[in-house]
């Protein structure tokens, strides 16, 4: 469930112990300062003068202590593991280690939490302490979108969408990574008290209330870093080297000797995306490319990009990106002059429509022969830009987009 979707309603009914206005917020060695400190900062400064309802922060340690986290700070939490039984909401704000697994205790204190009613959320990688604790299984989450792929294909029953900045699932909730985490704490505060006293702790936090699209724009063009080796990587390279033609994802599977099903699982298995949706997802950033860098109509980027028609092309692109392709192109000539370099651009929100993937390169120009073949430039390493946007197809897409 996406971020603008309502939140279905928690399936169990609170432990009588537990107070929907304590929230305990789970900490670990190794964690990132900052993302540590959002629910600290959301759920543990009084500001009822501002129209804010308090709530009663627990810090609790997942582990034993001290604990150490960015600058080699130690830290020194107030409650334990124990705590956790009194919170209606408990927080994981982040995981050090997406490769290690989380301490036993913690894992069976966020289940036991679960089982009682309280509400769990993970804050960026702590989706992965999620995901371990078995809270996940069968449930749409997101992590930031470079960890995305490791989550699906570690959890594969998680159904991992990379575009969302938080997803709410009721009494489970995740969010991307860092800024994302404040969006999360936000919509927990909308969702308990109302629009007015989200409104009011987004002013004090100086942060917009609710901010509109999703990772899309931040997403990098490289490929996970567990596909070099595989059969696979070569099909996905022949396919990012020829998005200026239309083909579809039975091309893809005949070229790996696959049949359709069993392609679809391995792609799943290897980039935690459907084949159909990660195509699209090429073919819309390549098309952000050629309306950053030429002067070519949306009618020619749209068959430089391998869409049957502009109408697919506008279709796809104002799905993944909230935009039109000519508004997105106005926004960038805006927001890029003639001249200007383009700067890459992490966890900082551009206007609605501006910047994303893919700014490259001084000014705006229709590129050479050799780029006006859809990709420019050195095959094989400027084109590997495949990283996830979702494991769900879109409803009714069978055929090349």
């Amino acid at each position: 469930m996406s971020q603008d979707s309502a939140a279905p309603e928690a399936g169990r009914k609170l432990s009588g112990r537990r107070r929907r206005e304590v929230v305990a917020v789970m900490l670990f060695s190794g964690g990132p300062i900052f993302e540590s400190s959002i629910p600290l900062s959301v759920f543990g400064v009084d500001r009822q003068d501002a129209g804010v309802p308090r709530y009663r922060l627990l810090v609790c340690a997942g582990e034993d202590g001290p604990l150490r986290t960015t600058g080699g700070l130690e830290l020194s939490a107030p409650y334990g593991l124990e705590a956790i039984s009194r919170a209606g909401t408990v927080v994981v704000p982040a995981w050090r280690s997406i490769t290690s697994p989380p301490p036993a205790e913690a894992l069976d204190a966020l289940r036991r939490a679960h089982e009682e009613g309280a509400r769990i959320v993970g804050l960026c990688t702590g989706a992965f302490v999620l995901a371990a604790a078995g809270l996940l299984d069968g449930r749409p989450a997101t992590t930031h979108w470079m960890y995305a792929p490791t989550l699906a294909k570690r959890y594969p029953s998680v159904h991992v969408d990379p575009r969302e900045l938080f997803v709410d699932d009721g009494d489970v909730l995740t969010s991307a990574g860092t800024a994302a985490g404040i969006d999360l704490c936000l919509h927990i505060v909308r969702t308990d008290h109302g629009t007015e006293a989200a409104g009011a702790l987004a002013r004090r936090l100086v942060v917009p209330p609710r901010r509109s699209g999703g990772q899309e724009r931040y997403l990098d063009r490289s490929l996970p870093e567990e596909i070099g080796a595989d059969p696979l990587a070569e099909v996905v390279a022949w396919a990012l080297e020829h998005l200026h033609e239309q083909f579809d994802v039975e091309t893809l599977a005949a070229r790996a000797y696959m049949s359709r099903r069993t392609f679809d699982r391995r792609f799943r298995s290897l980039t935690g995306s459907a084949p159909l949706q990660w195509l699209i997802t090429q073919r819309v950033l390549q098309a952000q490319r050629l309306l950053e860098t030429s002067d070519y109509s949306v009618d020619e980027v749209a068959g430089r990009c391998g869409f049957r028609s502009p109408v697919a092309l506008r279709g796809h692109f104002r799905r993944q990106l909230g935009s039109s392709p000519a508004a997105y192109r106005a926004a960038y000539r805006a927001r890029r002059p003639q001249g200007d370099g383009a700067t890459a651009v992490a966890d900082v929100v551009p206007p609605q429509g501006v910047g994303g993937p893919g700014g490259h390169g001084p000014g705006l120009r229709r590129p050479t022969a050799g780029a006006a073949a859809g990709m420019g430039g050195e095959p094989g390493k400027q084109h590997m830009d495949a990283l996830t946007s979702g494991r769900a197809s879109l409803p009714g897409q069978r055929s090349a987009p």
